[in-house]
Protein backbone atom coordinates (compact mmCIF):
# COMPACT_ATOMS: atom_id res chain seq x y z
CA UNK A 1 0.00 0.00 0.00
CA UNK A 2 1.26 3.42 -1.04
CA UNK A 3 1.69 5.70 2.23
CA UNK A 4 0.11 8.94 1.52
CA UNK A 5 2.69 11.84 1.92
CA UNK A 6 2.84 13.90 5.37
CA UNK A 7 -0.04 16.02 6.32
CA UNK A 8 -0.03 19.10 8.28
CA UNK A 9 -2.65 20.99 10.36
CA UNK A 10 -2.15 24.25 10.95
CA UNK A 11 -4.19 26.61 13.65
CA UNK A 12 -3.44 29.62 15.13
CA UNK A 13 -4.33 32.52 17.50
CA UNK A 14 -3.42 35.71 16.65
CA UNK A 15 -0.32 35.98 17.56
CA UNK A 16 0.89 31.87 17.42
CA UNK A 17 0.61 28.73 14.94
CA UNK A 18 0.16 25.20 16.17
CA UNK A 19 1.26 22.60 13.15
CA UNK A 20 0.06 19.24 13.87
CA UNK A 21 1.79 16.31 11.91
CA UNK A 22 2.70 13.36 11.81
CA UNK A 23 6.40 14.25 12.15
CA UNK A 24 5.51 16.89 14.77
CA UNK A 25 5.81 16.53 18.45
CA UNK A 26 2.48 15.79 19.66
CA UNK A 27 0.06 18.38 20.01
CA UNK A 28 -1.42 18.48 23.64
CA UNK A 29 -5.15 20.25 23.83
CA UNK A 30 -6.03 21.50 27.05
CA UNK A 31 -9.30 19.67 28.57
CA UNK A 32 -10.50 21.66 31.51
CA UNK A 33 -12.50 24.18 30.03
CA UNK A 34 -15.59 22.09 30.10
CA UNK A 35 -18.28 22.72 32.60
CA UNK A 36 -19.44 18.51 31.57
CA UNK A 37 -19.48 16.96 34.83
CA UNK A 38 -17.98 20.13 36.49
CA UNK A 39 -21.14 21.25 38.05
CA UNK A 40 -19.71 24.00 39.90
CA UNK A 41 -17.59 25.47 36.75
CA UNK A 42 -21.01 25.10 35.08
CA UNK A 43 -23.18 27.49 37.72
CA UNK A 44 -20.63 29.54 38.33
CA UNK A 45 -20.32 30.36 33.41
CA UNK A 46 -24.38 30.08 33.87
CA UNK A 47 -23.75 32.83 36.08
CA UNK A 48 -21.44 35.31 34.44
CA UNK A 49 -18.16 34.10 36.62
CA UNK A 50 -15.20 33.08 34.57
CA UNK A 51 -12.84 33.13 37.30
CA UNK A 52 -12.07 29.51 37.11
CA UNK A 53 -12.00 30.19 33.13
CA UNK A 54 -9.58 32.12 33.68
CA UNK A 55 -7.44 29.93 35.84
CA UNK A 56 -7.91 26.91 33.93
CA UNK A 57 -6.78 28.34 30.67
CA UNK A 58 -3.50 30.14 32.13
CA UNK A 59 -2.47 27.14 34.38
CA UNK A 60 -3.01 24.32 31.26
CA UNK A 61 -0.80 26.79 28.99
CA UNK A 62 1.47 27.04 32.04
CA UNK A 63 1.51 23.58 32.40
CA UNK A 64 2.38 22.92 28.50
CA UNK A 65 -0.88 23.00 26.72
CA UNK A 66 -0.50 23.83 22.73
CA UNK A 67 -4.03 24.56 22.53
CA UNK A 68 -7.19 24.40 24.54
CA UNK A 69 -10.49 23.38 24.34
CA UNK A 70 -13.27 25.61 25.05
CA UNK A 71 -16.71 24.36 25.77
CA UNK A 72 -19.85 26.05 27.15
CA UNK A 73 -22.26 23.33 27.10
CA UNK A 74 -24.23 24.35 29.75
CA UNK A 75 -28.28 22.89 29.82
CA UNK A 76 -30.68 25.58 30.04
CA UNK A 77 -28.39 28.37 29.63
CA UNK A 78 -27.21 30.77 26.62
CA UNK A 79 -24.81 28.37 25.17
CA UNK A 80 -23.93 30.74 22.11
CA UNK A 81 -23.57 33.86 24.33
CA UNK A 82 -21.67 31.47 27.18
CA UNK A 83 -19.17 30.43 24.25
CA UNK A 84 -18.39 33.52 22.39
CA UNK A 85 -17.26 35.24 25.76
CA UNK A 86 -15.61 32.58 27.17
CA UNK A 87 -13.59 32.28 23.78
CA UNK A 88 -13.04 36.47 23.70
CA UNK A 89 -11.49 36.25 27.43
CA UNK A 90 -9.52 33.28 26.54
CA UNK A 91 -8.18 35.00 23.90
CA UNK A 92 -7.20 38.24 25.73
CA UNK A 93 -5.54 35.90 28.31
CA UNK A 94 -3.63 33.23 26.35
CA UNK A 95 -1.88 33.14 22.81
CA UNK A 96 -2.43 29.59 21.85
CA UNK A 97 -4.75 28.71 19.56
CA UNK A 98 -8.56 27.27 20.79
CA UNK A 99 -11.01 23.99 19.83
CA UNK A 100 -14.33 25.82 19.68
CA UNK A 101 -16.35 22.62 20.89
CA UNK A 102 -20.43 22.26 20.53
CA UNK A 103 -22.78 20.27 19.63
CA UNK A 104 -24.99 23.21 18.95
CA UNK A 105 -24.44 24.70 15.32
CA UNK A 106 -25.41 28.17 16.74
CA UNK A 107 -22.80 28.03 19.57
CA UNK A 108 -19.88 27.20 16.48
CA UNK A 109 -20.94 29.91 14.32
CA UNK A 110 -21.59 32.53 17.72
CA UNK A 111 -17.47 31.40 18.68
CA UNK A 112 -16.02 31.37 15.09
CA UNK A 113 -17.64 35.05 14.55
CA UNK A 114 -15.25 36.03 17.42
CA UNK A 115 -12.64 34.16 17.13
CA UNK A 116 -8.93 35.82 15.86
CA UNK A 117 -6.71 33.64 13.94
CA UNK A 118 -7.52 29.53 12.76
CA UNK A 119 -9.54 27.59 15.22
CA UNK A 120 -10.27 23.89 15.02
CA UNK A 121 -13.80 23.28 15.49
CA UNK A 122 -15.01 20.50 17.56
CA UNK A 123 -16.83 18.97 16.11
CA UNK A 124 -18.59 17.29 12.71
CA UNK A 125 -20.20 13.84 12.52
CA UNK A 126 -21.37 11.72 9.66
CA UNK A 127 -25.11 12.57 10.11
CA UNK A 128 -26.50 13.94 7.12
CA UNK A 129 -27.88 17.12 8.51
CA UNK A 130 -24.48 17.79 11.14
CA UNK A 131 -22.07 17.54 8.21
CA UNK A 132 -25.04 20.12 5.94
CA UNK A 133 -24.95 22.45 8.65
CA UNK A 134 -21.32 22.44 10.08
CA UNK A 135 -19.20 22.21 7.20
CA UNK A 136 -20.48 25.44 5.04
CA UNK A 137 -19.66 27.07 8.32
CA UNK A 138 -16.11 25.66 8.31
CA UNK A 139 -15.30 26.49 4.77
CA UNK A 140 -17.15 30.23 5.25
CA UNK A 141 -14.22 30.93 8.23
CA UNK A 142 -11.63 28.89 7.07
CA UNK A 143 -11.11 26.68 10.10
CA UNK A 144 -10.39 23.27 10.48
CA UNK A 145 -12.94 20.45 11.84
CA UNK A 146 -12.83 16.99 14.19
CA UNK A 147 -14.23 14.83 11.93
CA UNK A 148 -15.82 12.41 14.95
CA UNK A 149 -16.39 8.95 13.13
CA UNK A 150 -20.17 8.03 13.91
CA UNK A 151 -23.34 8.67 12.08
CA UNK A 152 -27.14 8.14 11.84
CA UNK A 153 -26.45 4.91 12.91
CA UNK A 154 -25.18 5.46 16.06
CA UNK A 155 -21.06 4.76 17.06
CA UNK A 156 -20.24 1.02 15.99
CA UNK A 157 -18.02 -1.15 17.57
CA UNK A 158 -16.71 -2.10 14.27
CA UNK A 159 -13.40 -0.17 13.53
CA UNK A 160 -13.52 -0.85 9.91
CA UNK A 161 -17.55 1.07 10.27
CA UNK A 162 -15.79 3.89 11.86
CA UNK A 163 -13.43 4.32 9.28
CA UNK A 164 -15.25 4.26 6.57
CA UNK A 165 -17.77 7.14 8.41
CA UNK A 166 -14.73 8.98 8.69
CA UNK A 167 -13.47 8.43 4.74
CA UNK A 168 -17.40 9.74 4.05
CA UNK A 169 -16.76 12.96 5.97
CA UNK A 170 -13.35 13.88 4.13
CA UNK A 171 -14.92 13.16 1.23
CA UNK A 172 -17.94 15.61 1.94
CA UNK A 173 -15.92 17.72 3.30
CA UNK A 174 -14.05 18.18 -0.04
CA UNK A 175 -17.06 18.48 -1.56
CA UNK A 176 -17.49 22.36 0.89
CA UNK A 177 -13.43 23.04 -0.65
CA UNK A 178 -11.86 21.68 2.85
CA UNK A 179 -8.75 20.01 2.13
CA UNK A 180 -8.09 17.04 3.54
CA UNK A 181 -5.34 18.87 5.91
CA UNK A 182 -8.25 20.69 7.49
CA UNK A 183 -10.02 17.43 8.90
CA UNK A 184 -8.52 15.96 11.94
CA UNK A 185 -10.23 12.82 12.31
CA UNK A 186 -11.62 11.10 16.28
CA UNK A 187 -11.38 7.65 16.01
CA UNK A 188 -13.91 7.35 19.19
CA UNK A 189 -11.85 5.70 22.09
CA UNK A 190 -13.99 3.54 23.94
CA UNK A 191 -13.64 3.24 27.99
CA UNK A 192 -11.86 -0.01 28.51
CA UNK A 193 -13.31 -0.70 31.20
CA UNK A 194 -16.45 -1.74 29.06
CA UNK A 195 -15.10 -2.73 25.99
CA UNK A 196 -11.66 -5.18 26.61
CA UNK A 197 -10.59 -4.22 22.97
CA UNK A 198 -11.24 -1.09 23.08
CA UNK A 199 -7.35 0.08 23.25
CA UNK A 200 -6.38 -2.40 20.10
CA UNK A 201 -9.32 -0.94 18.18
CA UNK A 202 -7.99 2.75 18.61
CA UNK A 203 -4.45 1.68 17.66
CA UNK A 204 -5.56 -0.01 14.64
CA UNK A 205 -8.22 2.72 13.54
CA UNK A 206 -5.60 5.30 13.68
CA UNK A 207 -2.97 3.32 12.14
CA UNK A 208 -5.45 3.37 9.16
CA UNK A 209 -6.43 6.53 9.16
CA UNK A 210 -2.84 7.74 8.36
CA UNK A 211 -1.86 5.05 5.85
CA UNK A 212 -4.78 5.07 3.86
CA UNK A 213 -6.39 8.78 4.17
CA UNK A 214 -3.62 10.53 5.33
CA UNK A 215 -5.39 12.66 8.13
CA UNK A 216 -4.29 13.88 11.58
CA UNK A 217 -6.27 12.35 14.31
CA UNK A 218 -7.42 13.57 17.67
CA UNK A 219 -9.55 11.80 20.48
CA UNK A 220 -10.40 12.64 23.81
CA UNK A 221 -7.95 10.60 25.67
CA UNK A 222 -9.65 10.28 29.02
CA UNK A 223 -12.70 8.23 28.08
CA UNK A 224 -10.36 5.22 27.43
CA UNK A 225 -9.74 5.23 31.55
CA UNK A 226 -13.53 6.19 32.60
CA UNK A 227 -14.70 3.97 35.63
CA UNK A 228 -11.58 2.08 36.32
CA UNK A 229 -9.34 2.86 38.75
CA UNK A 230 -6.14 5.11 38.97
CA UNK A 231 -6.84 6.69 35.60
CA UNK A 232 -3.96 8.88 34.93
CA UNK A 233 -1.56 5.70 34.78
CA UNK A 234 -3.77 3.93 32.33
CA UNK A 235 -4.22 7.23 30.21
CA UNK A 236 -0.19 7.59 30.46
CA UNK A 237 0.23 4.46 29.22
CA UNK A 238 -2.48 4.78 25.98
CA UNK A 239 -1.01 8.04 24.94
CA UNK A 240 2.25 6.93 23.90
CA UNK A 241 0.99 3.54 22.12
CA UNK A 242 -1.42 5.40 20.11
CA UNK A 243 1.19 7.71 19.21
CA UNK A 244 3.20 5.19 18.22
CA UNK A 245 0.05 4.29 16.01
CA UNK A 246 -0.37 7.26 14.60
CA UNK A 247 -2.29 9.65 16.82
CA UNK A 248 -0.96 13.11 16.35
CA UNK A 249 -3.05 15.14 19.12
CA UNK A 250 -5.21 14.61 21.61
CA UNK A 251 -7.42 16.64 24.13
CA UNK A 252 -6.38 15.52 27.70
CA UNK A 253 -5.18 17.03 31.10
CA UNK A 254 -1.54 18.50 30.92
CA UNK A 255 -2.02 19.11 34.64
CA UNK A 256 -1.97 15.36 34.85
CA UNK A 257 2.50 14.84 35.70
CA UNK A 258 2.75 11.46 34.63
CA UNK A 259 0.01 11.93 31.29
CA UNK A 260 2.44 15.13 30.05
CA UNK A 261 5.72 12.99 30.64
CA UNK A 262 4.21 9.86 28.79
CA UNK A 263 4.07 11.73 26.13
CA UNK A 264 7.19 13.97 26.05
CA UNK A 265 8.38 10.43 26.53
CA UNK A 266 6.97 8.74 23.26
CA UNK A 267 8.09 12.26 21.42
CA UNK A 268 11.73 11.31 21.99
CA UNK A 269 11.57 8.22 21.09
CA UNK A 270 9.29 8.67 17.46
CA UNK A 271 11.72 10.80 16.50
CA UNK A 272 9.88 14.61 17.33
CA UNK A 273 12.40 15.72 19.88
CA UNK A 274 15.43 16.55 18.04
CA UNK A 275 17.98 15.59 19.98
CA UNK A 276 15.20 15.23 22.99
CA UNK A 277 15.86 18.50 23.60
CA UNK A 278 12.65 19.36 25.28
CA UNK A 279 12.96 16.33 27.19
CA UNK A 280 16.25 17.36 28.80
CA UNK A 281 15.20 21.04 28.44
CA UNK A 282 12.11 19.83 30.42
CA UNK A 283 14.07 17.96 33.27
CA UNK A 284 16.68 20.86 33.26
CA UNK A 285 13.87 23.49 34.02
CA UNK A 286 12.53 21.30 37.09
CA UNK A 287 15.73 20.97 38.64
CA UNK A 288 16.17 24.94 38.59
CA UNK A 289 13.06 25.36 40.08
CA UNK A 290 13.23 22.58 43.17
CA UNK A 291 16.84 24.96 43.47
CA UNK A 292 14.64 28.04 43.77
CA UNK A 293 12.12 26.61 45.49
CA UNK A 294 15.40 25.45 47.92
CA UNK A 295 17.08 29.14 47.97
CA UNK A 296 13.87 31.39 48.31
CA UNK A 297 13.71 31.59 52.08
CA UNK A 298 17.07 32.37 52.53
CA UNK A 299 17.15 35.09 49.14
CA UNK A 300 14.01 37.08 50.58
CA UNK A 301 15.88 37.86 53.94
CA UNK A 302 19.09 39.28 51.95
CA UNK A 303 17.31 39.83 48.87
CA UNK A 304 13.61 40.83 48.78
CA UNK A 305 13.50 41.25 44.91
CA UNK A 306 15.07 37.86 43.97
CA UNK A 307 12.64 35.79 41.96
CA UNK A 308 11.96 32.75 40.58
CA UNK A 309 12.06 32.67 36.73
CA UNK A 310 11.24 30.15 34.38
CA UNK A 311 14.91 29.54 33.43
CA UNK A 312 16.11 29.34 36.80
CA UNK A 313 16.76 32.35 39.60
CA UNK A 314 16.88 35.62 38.61
CA UNK A 315 20.94 36.54 37.72
CA UNK A 316 21.38 32.98 36.88
CA UNK A 317 20.50 31.02 33.90
CA UNK A 318 18.25 32.85 31.43
CA UNK A 319 14.62 32.21 31.06
CA UNK A 320 13.24 31.10 27.70
CA UNK A 321 13.63 33.33 24.77
CA UNK A 322 10.39 35.50 23.55
CA UNK A 323 8.24 33.94 21.12
CA UNK A 324 9.27 29.91 21.95
CA UNK A 325 6.72 29.00 24.02
CA UNK A 326 3.15 30.35 24.26
CA UNK A 327 2.46 33.71 26.41
CA UNK A 328 0.16 34.81 29.35
CA UNK A 329 -1.15 38.02 29.26
CA UNK A 330 -0.87 39.04 33.10
CA UNK A 331 -1.66 42.48 32.92
CA UNK A 332 -5.27 41.27 31.13
CA UNK A 333 -5.49 38.41 33.92
CA UNK A 334 -5.17 41.30 36.59
CA UNK A 335 -7.55 43.55 35.14
CA UNK A 336 -10.41 40.99 34.46
CA UNK A 337 -9.74 39.92 39.01
CA UNK A 338 -9.58 44.04 39.30
CA UNK A 339 -13.26 44.03 37.37
CA UNK A 340 -14.78 41.46 39.01
CA UNK A 341 -13.37 43.00 42.41
CA UNK A 342 -15.62 45.95 42.01
CA UNK A 343 -18.10 44.53 40.83
CA UNK A 344 -18.33 42.18 44.26
CA UNK A 345 -17.74 45.65 46.27
CA UNK A 346 -21.06 47.38 44.08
Amino acid sequence: MTRLAVTHTTLSSATREVVIGFDRPFTIIGERINPTGRKLLAEEMKGGDFSRVERDAVAQVEAGAHMLDVNAGIPLADEPGILARTIQLVQSLVDVPLSIDSSIVEALEAGLAVYIGKPLVNSVTGEEERMERVLPLIRKYGAAVVAISNDDTGISEDPDVRFEVARRIVERAADHGIPREDVIVDPLVMPIGAMATAGQQVFRLVRRLREELGVNTTCGASNVSFGMPDRERINAAFLPMAIASGLTSAITNPLAAEVKAAIMAADVLMGNDQDAARWIRAHRDAAAAEQAAALRPAAKAHSPELVALPGGVSGGEPGPLPGNRPRINRRALAAAAAMRDAGQRG
